[in-house]
């Protein structure tokens, strides 16, 4: 049964997976590679719970609740005696298999080791530590604390109990997920990309302005968000990233990046994140 959850990342879905377990009601163990990141966090954390109190979705008493379970550090060691342990760090296939056979080395025996992937392949991580039965994919979709849907990715290694686990951990949290086998983009993003791909595709042959282009996606299928506006939200390197793994497991031509969209990361041009992409965010 899962009590104690550990998370890693320093980025905003770090933070949101542990403000989303905490809430569940977990002991959260939040590893950040250096103290003023996790502090970082920490603060980040306190002002989406303030903005909740500030709403009244949630009272300060539960909010200070909140908060209390969970921690910071910044050594791999503290996360020992986790249940379940989900990492979120860069999308980096040889940087996430070389955590897990650390993790491996440190987690308690029973523990499960989850990635948040959105793309990579969960196998490739199992088999880098000695309990391939053990790990699997959790895949929460920023922002956390707001997406309902998980993806929980089932690698050919994992075992029946460990994705019971990680369906029952998702369900606590309050969110909804889905059973995926362990294929590059899984369901959203394999469906997804080729969509934000080709949208990027016809701004670069001058089908219309990038404004019009959201404009028609959001009015014609009533899509909160227009592509081009979600590109700059998801980072268009992390963007590129997730077509070329597409890519090359599929080899589908809908799947290969446009040129712009390299060009753009290149400039360091990534969207939200950076201050520019396809529109300017006046960084």
């Amino acid at each position: 049964m899962t009590t104690r959850v550990g998370i890693i990342g320093s980025g905003i879905m770090g933070s949101g997976l542990a403000e989303v377990a905490a809430r569940a009601g977990f002991e959260t163990v939040l590893r950040s590679r250096k103290p003023e990141t996790g502090d970082a966090m920490v603060a980040g954390l306190n002002k989406s719970l303030s903005k909740q109190v500030a709403k009244e979705r949630l009272t300060q008493d539960e909010a200070d609740a909140i908060a209390g379970r969970v921690s910071t550090c910044t050594d791999l060691s503290a996360l020992a005696e986790c249940d379940l342990i989900i990492e979120s760090v860069v999308e980096d296939l040889a940087v996430k298999k070389q955590l897990f056979t650390d993790l491996d080395a440190i987690a308690k025996p029973s523990a499960i080791l989850a990635t948040n992937t959105s793309t990579l392949p969960v196998v490739e991580m199992a088999m880098s530590t000695n309990r391939p039965t053990q790990v699997c994919g959790i895949h929460f979709f920023n922002p956390a604390p707001m997406m309902k849907l998980v993806e929980v990715i089932e690698p050919l290694t994992a075992d029946a109990a460990t994705i019971d686990a990680a369906v029952e951990f998702a369900t606590a949290c309050g969110k909804a997920p889905v059973r995926v086998k362990d294929r590059a983009g899984f369901i959203v993003n394999a469906l997804l990309f080729p969509y934000l791909n080709n949208a990027a595709r016809m701004l670069e042959m001058g089908t219309a302005s990038a404004e019009d282009i959201d404009a028609a996606m959001q009015g014609g299928c009533n899509f909160p968000m227009g592509p081009l506006a979600l590109l700059d939200l998801v980072g268009l390197d992390t963007s590129v990233s997730i077509l070329d793994a597409l890519y090359a497991e599929f080899g589908d031509s809908n799947y290969v990046a446009v040129p712009s969209l390299r060009r753009m990361v290149t400039a360091g041009q990534l969207g939200r994140k950076s201050g520019r992409g396809f529109y300017d965010y006046g960084r």
